[in-house]
Protein backbone atom coordinates (compact mmCIF):
# COMPACT_ATOMS: atom_id res chain seq x y z
CA UNK A 1 0.00 0.00 0.00
CA UNK A 2 1.57 3.35 -1.00
CA UNK A 3 2.36 5.81 1.77
CA UNK A 4 0.15 8.83 2.30
CA UNK A 5 1.13 11.58 -0.17
CA UNK A 6 1.07 14.27 2.52
CA UNK A 7 3.30 12.15 4.76
CA UNK A 8 5.80 11.58 1.93
CA UNK A 9 6.25 15.32 1.38
CA UNK A 10 6.03 16.14 5.08
CA UNK A 11 2.99 18.38 4.65
CA UNK A 12 -0.20 19.18 6.51
CA UNK A 13 -3.40 18.35 4.67
CA UNK A 14 -4.22 22.04 4.22
CA UNK A 15 -0.87 22.85 2.52
CA UNK A 16 -1.11 25.33 -0.34
CA UNK A 17 0.41 25.14 -3.83
CA UNK A 18 3.63 26.93 -2.89
CA UNK A 19 4.18 24.72 0.16
CA UNK A 20 3.70 21.59 -1.97
CA UNK A 21 6.18 22.80 -4.58
CA UNK A 22 8.73 23.84 -1.95
CA UNK A 23 8.50 20.51 -0.12
CA UNK A 24 8.97 18.54 -3.33
CA UNK A 25 12.01 20.56 -4.42
CA UNK A 26 13.56 20.11 -0.97
CA UNK A 27 13.14 16.35 -1.19
CA UNK A 28 14.48 16.36 -4.76
CA UNK A 29 17.65 18.09 -3.59
CA UNK A 30 18.12 15.54 -0.81
CA UNK A 31 17.68 12.61 -3.23
CA UNK A 32 19.82 14.05 -6.07
CA UNK A 33 22.49 11.50 -7.15
CA UNK A 34 25.26 14.07 -6.60
CA UNK A 35 24.32 13.89 -2.91
CA UNK A 36 23.12 10.27 -2.68
CA UNK A 37 25.35 8.50 -5.19
CA UNK A 38 25.69 5.46 -2.93
CA UNK A 39 22.07 5.22 -1.77
CA UNK A 40 20.51 2.25 -3.62
CA UNK A 41 17.04 3.40 -2.57
CA UNK A 42 17.37 6.97 -3.93
CA UNK A 43 15.47 6.19 -7.13
CA UNK A 44 12.54 4.58 -5.31
CA UNK A 45 12.40 7.42 -2.78
CA UNK A 46 12.30 9.97 -5.58
CA UNK A 47 9.61 8.05 -7.46
CA UNK A 48 7.53 8.06 -4.27
CA UNK A 49 8.04 11.81 -3.85
CA UNK A 50 7.30 12.44 -7.54
CA UNK A 51 4.02 10.52 -7.33
CA UNK A 52 3.02 12.44 -4.20
CA UNK A 53 3.77 15.72 -6.00
CA UNK A 54 1.78 14.66 -9.08
CA UNK A 55 -1.23 13.95 -6.88
CA UNK A 56 -1.13 17.04 -4.70
CA UNK A 57 -0.10 19.59 -7.34
CA UNK A 58 -3.20 18.90 -9.49
CA UNK A 59 -6.33 20.34 -7.78
CA UNK A 60 -8.76 17.86 -9.32
CA UNK A 61 -6.51 14.89 -8.64
CA UNK A 62 -5.88 16.11 -5.09
CA UNK A 63 -9.61 16.43 -4.42
CA UNK A 64 -10.18 12.84 -5.55
CA UNK A 65 -7.27 11.65 -3.42
CA UNK A 66 -8.51 13.51 -0.33
CA UNK A 67 -11.88 11.76 -0.65
CA UNK A 68 -10.95 8.28 -1.84
CA UNK A 69 -7.18 7.85 -1.41
CA UNK A 70 -4.85 5.99 -3.75
CA UNK A 71 -7.46 3.40 -4.67
CA UNK A 72 -9.87 6.08 -5.81
CA UNK A 73 -7.25 7.57 -8.13
CA UNK A 74 -6.21 4.26 -9.66
CA UNK A 75 -9.76 3.09 -10.15
CA UNK A 76 -10.24 6.26 -12.20
CA UNK A 77 -7.35 5.34 -14.49
CA UNK A 78 -4.54 7.34 -12.87
CA UNK A 79 -1.03 5.93 -13.21
CA UNK A 80 2.11 7.69 -11.89
CA UNK A 81 4.21 9.19 -14.68
CA UNK A 82 7.32 7.89 -12.92
CA UNK A 83 6.45 4.41 -14.17
CA UNK A 84 7.47 5.56 -17.68
CA UNK A 85 11.07 6.18 -16.67
CA UNK A 86 13.83 3.67 -16.15
CA UNK A 87 16.34 5.68 -14.13
CA UNK A 88 16.57 8.39 -11.52
CA UNK A 89 18.27 10.65 -14.05
CA UNK A 90 15.34 10.34 -16.43
CA UNK A 91 12.95 11.26 -13.64
CA UNK A 92 14.89 14.37 -12.69
CA UNK A 93 14.98 15.50 -16.30
CA UNK A 94 11.22 14.99 -16.62
CA UNK A 95 10.52 17.23 -13.65
CA UNK A 96 13.30 19.78 -13.93
CA UNK A 97 14.62 19.55 -17.51
CA UNK A 98 18.27 19.41 -18.52
CA UNK A 99 19.06 22.11 -15.99
CA UNK A 100 18.38 19.78 -13.08
CA UNK A 101 17.12 20.56 -9.60
CA UNK A 102 20.30 22.44 -8.70
CA UNK A 103 20.16 24.80 -11.69
CA UNK A 104 23.23 23.40 -13.47
CA UNK A 105 23.56 20.86 -16.24
CA UNK A 106 22.28 17.52 -15.05
CA UNK A 107 21.84 14.07 -16.52
CA UNK A 108 22.50 13.91 -20.22
CA UNK A 109 23.87 17.48 -20.36
CA UNK A 110 27.23 18.45 -21.69
CA UNK A 111 28.87 18.14 -18.29
CA UNK A 112 29.46 14.57 -17.00
CA UNK A 113 28.11 13.71 -13.58
CA UNK A 114 30.42 14.32 -10.65
CA UNK A 115 31.71 11.46 -8.52
CA UNK A 116 30.27 10.81 -5.09
CA UNK A 117 31.67 12.26 -1.88
CA UNK A 118 33.11 10.11 0.91
CA UNK A 119 32.92 10.80 4.65
CA UNK A 120 35.27 9.32 7.25
CA UNK A 121 36.07 10.15 10.89
CA UNK A 122 39.33 10.60 12.81
CA UNK A 123 40.03 11.13 16.50
CA UNK A 124 42.60 13.48 18.01
CA UNK A 125 43.52 14.76 21.46
CA UNK A 126 43.66 18.28 22.91
CA UNK A 127 47.41 18.42 22.25
CA UNK A 128 46.70 18.05 18.52
CA UNK A 129 44.04 20.77 18.77
CA UNK A 130 46.70 23.06 20.26
CA UNK A 131 49.50 22.42 17.79
CA UNK A 132 47.69 20.97 14.79
CA UNK A 133 48.44 17.52 13.46
CA UNK A 134 48.83 15.39 10.37
CA UNK A 135 46.88 12.14 10.46
CA UNK A 136 47.05 9.19 8.09
CA UNK A 137 43.60 8.02 6.98
CA UNK A 138 42.69 4.80 5.20
CA UNK A 139 39.47 4.32 3.28
CA UNK A 140 38.05 2.76 0.12
CA UNK A 141 37.09 4.81 -2.93
CA UNK A 142 35.84 4.15 -6.44
CA UNK A 143 38.74 4.84 -8.80
CA UNK A 144 39.53 4.39 -12.47
CA UNK A 145 40.25 0.77 -13.43
CA UNK A 146 43.97 0.40 -14.11
CA UNK A 147 43.45 -2.59 -16.39
CA UNK A 148 41.32 -0.79 -18.98
CA UNK A 149 42.31 2.79 -18.03
CA UNK A 150 38.65 3.58 -17.42
CA UNK A 151 37.24 2.77 -20.89
CA UNK A 152 35.57 -0.48 -19.75
CA UNK A 153 37.00 -2.62 -22.57
CA UNK A 154 39.26 -5.61 -22.20
CA UNK A 155 42.73 -4.48 -23.38
CA UNK A 156 43.17 -5.10 -27.09
CA UNK A 157 39.43 -5.26 -27.86
CA UNK A 158 37.46 -2.54 -29.70
CA UNK A 159 34.95 0.00 -28.38
CA UNK A 160 31.97 0.24 -30.74
CA UNK A 161 28.90 2.43 -31.21
CA UNK A 162 26.14 1.66 -28.75
CA UNK A 163 23.55 -0.53 -30.53
CA UNK A 164 20.69 0.79 -28.40
CA UNK A 165 21.09 4.50 -29.20
CA UNK A 166 23.15 4.10 -32.41
CA UNK A 167 25.95 6.10 -30.85
CA UNK A 168 23.84 9.15 -29.94
CA UNK A 169 24.06 8.58 -26.20
CA UNK A 170 20.38 9.53 -25.84
CA UNK A 171 16.97 8.08 -26.36
CA UNK A 172 13.68 9.79 -27.08
CA UNK A 173 10.44 8.72 -25.48
CA UNK A 174 6.94 10.14 -24.98
CA UNK A 175 6.17 10.28 -21.30
CA UNK A 176 3.40 11.55 -19.07
CA UNK A 177 4.53 14.13 -16.52
CA UNK A 178 2.70 16.46 -14.14
CA UNK A 179 2.79 18.97 -17.02
CA UNK A 180 1.19 16.76 -19.63
CA UNK A 181 2.70 14.47 -22.29
CA UNK A 182 6.18 15.53 -23.42
CA UNK A 183 8.80 14.21 -25.83
CA UNK A 184 11.56 13.44 -23.39
CA UNK A 185 15.22 13.03 -24.31
CA UNK A 186 16.90 10.78 -21.81
CA UNK A 187 20.34 9.31 -21.33
CA UNK A 188 20.77 5.91 -22.94
CA UNK A 189 20.60 3.28 -20.23
CA UNK A 190 23.02 1.02 -22.11
CA UNK A 191 25.97 3.36 -22.69
CA UNK A 192 25.03 5.94 -20.02
CA UNK A 193 25.35 8.79 -22.51
CA UNK A 194 28.75 7.83 -23.88
CA UNK A 195 27.43 6.59 -27.22
CA UNK A 196 30.00 3.79 -27.17
CA UNK A 197 30.25 0.43 -25.47
CA UNK A 198 32.95 -2.19 -25.11
CA UNK A 199 32.57 -5.20 -27.37
CA UNK A 200 34.30 -7.28 -24.69
CA UNK A 201 33.95 -5.87 -21.14
CA UNK A 202 37.10 -5.51 -19.05
CA UNK A 203 37.71 -8.49 -16.79
CA UNK A 204 39.01 -6.24 -14.02
CA UNK A 205 35.93 -4.04 -13.66
CA UNK A 206 33.23 -5.95 -15.62
CA UNK A 207 33.10 -3.12 -18.14
CA UNK A 208 32.32 -0.38 -15.62
CA UNK A 209 35.68 1.35 -16.05
CA UNK A 210 35.71 1.86 -12.28
CA UNK A 211 36.54 -0.29 -9.30
CA UNK A 212 36.76 0.09 -5.55
CA UNK A 213 40.32 0.37 -4.27
CA UNK A 214 41.99 1.11 -0.89
CA UNK A 215 43.31 4.64 -0.37
CA UNK A 216 45.80 6.07 2.13
CA UNK A 217 46.07 9.83 2.57
CA UNK A 218 47.83 12.26 4.91
CA UNK A 219 45.37 14.90 6.13
CA UNK A 220 46.44 18.09 7.89
CA UNK A 221 44.36 18.97 10.98
CA UNK A 222 44.62 22.73 11.65
CA UNK A 223 45.15 24.08 15.18
CA UNK A 224 42.00 25.13 17.00
CA UNK A 225 39.62 22.71 15.29
CA UNK A 226 36.50 21.91 17.29
CA UNK A 227 34.88 18.57 17.96
CA UNK A 228 32.62 17.53 15.08
CA UNK A 229 34.06 19.92 12.48
CA UNK A 230 34.79 18.58 8.99
CA UNK A 231 37.78 19.03 6.70
CA UNK A 232 37.15 18.89 2.96
CA UNK A 233 39.84 17.34 0.76
CA UNK A 234 38.87 18.23 -2.81
CA UNK A 235 39.01 15.53 -5.48
CA UNK A 236 39.79 12.62 -3.14
CA UNK A 237 36.32 11.08 -3.18
CA UNK A 238 34.86 8.62 -5.68
CA UNK A 239 35.78 8.79 -9.35
CA UNK A 240 32.97 9.47 -11.81
CA UNK A 241 31.93 7.52 -14.86
CA UNK A 242 32.30 9.27 -18.20
CA UNK A 243 35.23 11.44 -17.16
CA UNK A 244 33.34 13.59 -14.68
CA UNK A 245 35.09 15.32 -11.82
CA UNK A 246 35.81 13.16 -8.77
CA UNK A 247 33.96 13.73 -5.54
CA UNK A 248 35.47 15.09 -2.36
CA UNK A 249 36.64 13.48 0.87
CA UNK A 250 35.17 14.86 4.10
CA UNK A 251 37.09 14.09 7.29
CA UNK A 252 35.06 14.60 10.45
CA UNK A 253 37.25 15.32 13.47
CA UNK A 254 36.35 14.04 16.93
CA UNK A 255 38.32 15.42 19.89
CA UNK A 256 38.91 12.92 22.69
CA UNK A 257 37.95 13.91 26.20
CA UNK A 258 40.82 14.73 28.56
CA UNK A 259 40.37 13.95 32.26
CA UNK A 260 42.52 16.96 33.17
CA UNK A 261 40.58 19.64 31.30
CA UNK A 262 37.15 20.73 30.12
CA UNK A 263 37.09 22.70 26.87
CA UNK A 264 35.08 25.92 26.79
CA UNK A 265 35.62 27.46 23.34
CA UNK A 266 39.22 28.65 23.29
CA UNK A 267 39.56 28.32 27.09
CA UNK A 268 40.52 25.23 29.03
CA UNK A 269 39.04 24.72 32.50
CA UNK A 270 40.62 22.68 35.28
CA UNK A 271 40.63 22.33 39.08
CA UNK A 272 43.60 22.57 41.48
CA UNK A 273 43.60 21.18 45.01
CA UNK A 274 44.94 23.66 47.61
CA UNK A 275 45.53 22.89 51.32
CA UNK A 276 43.43 25.09 53.59
CA UNK A 277 46.58 26.57 55.16
CA UNK A 278 47.99 27.63 51.77
CA UNK A 279 44.61 29.07 50.77
CA UNK A 280 44.60 31.12 54.00
CA UNK A 281 48.22 32.26 53.90
CA UNK A 282 48.61 32.66 50.13
CA UNK A 283 51.59 31.54 48.10
CA UNK A 284 52.17 29.70 44.86
CA UNK A 285 50.42 26.69 43.37
CA UNK A 286 51.53 24.48 40.49
CA UNK A 287 49.01 23.65 37.77
CA UNK A 288 49.24 21.52 34.66
CA UNK A 289 48.79 22.94 31.16
CA UNK A 290 48.86 21.17 27.79
CA UNK A 291 52.52 22.19 27.55
CA UNK A 292 53.66 21.21 31.04
CA UNK A 293 53.50 22.66 34.54
CA UNK A 294 53.24 26.36 35.38
CA UNK A 295 53.03 28.27 38.66
CA UNK A 296 50.20 30.63 39.63
CA UNK A 297 50.04 33.03 42.57
CA UNK A 298 47.49 32.36 45.26
CA UNK A 299 46.26 35.42 47.17
CA UNK A 300 45.91 35.17 50.98
CA UNK A 301 42.39 34.16 51.93
CA UNK A 302 41.61 32.42 48.63
CA UNK A 303 38.21 30.76 48.87
CA UNK A 304 36.98 27.46 47.47
CA UNK A 305 35.65 27.93 43.94
CA UNK A 306 37.66 31.06 43.18
CA UNK A 307 39.12 31.26 39.71
CA UNK A 308 42.76 31.73 38.71
CA UNK A 309 43.90 32.30 35.13
CA UNK A 310 46.96 31.32 33.15
CA UNK A 311 46.76 33.81 30.28
CA UNK A 312 47.36 32.37 26.82
CA UNK A 313 47.56 28.77 28.06
CA UNK A 314 44.32 27.71 26.36
CA UNK A 315 43.62 26.74 22.75
CA UNK A 316 43.89 28.79 19.56
CA UNK A 317 40.87 29.87 17.57
CA UNK A 318 40.63 28.11 14.23
CA UNK A 319 42.61 30.08 11.66
CA UNK A 320 44.10 32.48 14.23
CA UNK A 321 47.19 32.42 16.44
CA UNK A 322 45.71 34.10 19.52
CA UNK A 323 45.02 31.62 22.28
CA UNK A 324 42.48 31.40 25.05
CA UNK A 325 43.25 31.03 28.76
CA UNK A 326 43.58 28.20 31.24
CA UNK A 327 40.94 28.86 33.90
CA UNK A 328 41.78 27.19 37.20
CA UNK A 329 39.15 26.75 39.91
CA UNK A 330 40.41 26.33 43.46
CA UNK A 331 39.34 23.33 45.51
CA UNK A 332 40.28 23.97 49.13
CA UNK A 333 41.23 20.74 50.93
CA UNK A 334 40.01 20.40 54.52
CA UNK A 335 42.37 18.19 56.55
CA UNK A 336 41.12 14.91 57.99
CA UNK A 337 42.47 12.41 60.54
CA UNK A 338 44.07 15.10 62.69
CA UNK A 339 46.69 14.23 65.29
CA UNK A 340 46.29 15.56 68.81
CA UNK A 341 48.80 18.31 68.19
CA UNK A 342 47.15 19.36 64.93
CA UNK A 343 43.75 19.49 66.56
CA UNK A 344 45.08 21.59 69.41
CA UNK A 345 46.65 24.05 66.95
CA UNK A 346 43.40 24.39 64.99
CA UNK A 347 41.39 24.89 68.17
CA UNK A 348 43.76 27.64 69.26
CA UNK A 349 43.47 29.25 65.80
CA UNK A 350 39.68 28.96 65.83
CA UNK A 351 39.54 30.69 69.20
CA UNK A 352 41.37 33.70 67.79
CA UNK A 353 39.22 34.14 64.65
CA UNK A 354 36.56 36.85 64.41
CA UNK A 355 33.78 37.70 62.02
CA UNK A 356 36.19 39.94 60.11
CA UNK A 357 38.36 36.92 59.35
CA UNK A 358 35.41 35.14 57.74
CA UNK A 359 33.95 38.07 55.84
CA UNK A 360 33.63 37.35 52.12
CA UNK A 361 34.52 40.41 50.11
CA UNK A 362 33.84 38.91 46.70
CA UNK A 363 31.08 37.15 44.84
CA UNK A 364 29.10 34.60 46.83
CA UNK A 365 29.24 30.95 45.94
CA UNK A 366 25.56 31.00 44.97
CA UNK A 367 25.99 34.00 42.65
CA UNK A 368 29.09 32.41 41.11
CA UNK A 369 27.17 29.20 40.52
CA UNK A 370 24.31 31.08 38.86
CA UNK A 371 26.74 32.98 36.63
CA UNK A 372 28.45 29.78 35.53
CA UNK A 373 25.13 28.08 34.80
CA UNK A 374 23.95 31.05 32.69
CA UNK A 375 27.22 31.04 30.77
CA UNK A 376 26.94 27.35 29.85
CA UNK A 377 23.24 27.71 29.00
CA UNK A 378 24.15 30.44 26.49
Amino acid sequence: MPRDAYEVLGLARDADEQQIKKAFRRLARELHPDVNSEDPEAAEKFKEAAEAYEILSDPERRATYDRYGHEGLRSGGYRPSSEAFGSLGDLFNAFFGEGGVFGGEAFGGARPARGGDIAIAVEIGLAEVLAGSTVSVSYEAISRCERCHGNGAEPGTPIVACPRCSGAGRLEAVARTPFGQVLQTVVCDRCHGEGRVARQPCAGCSGAGLRRTPQVLEVRIPPGIDDGQRIRVAGRGNAAAGGGAPGDLYVQVHVRGDERFVRDGRDLVTVVDVPVTLAALGGEVEVQTLEGATTLKLAPGTQAGEELRARGAGLPELGRSRRGDLRVFVNVLIPRHLSGEQRELLERLHATLSADNHAHGGESVLLRLRRLLRHHAD
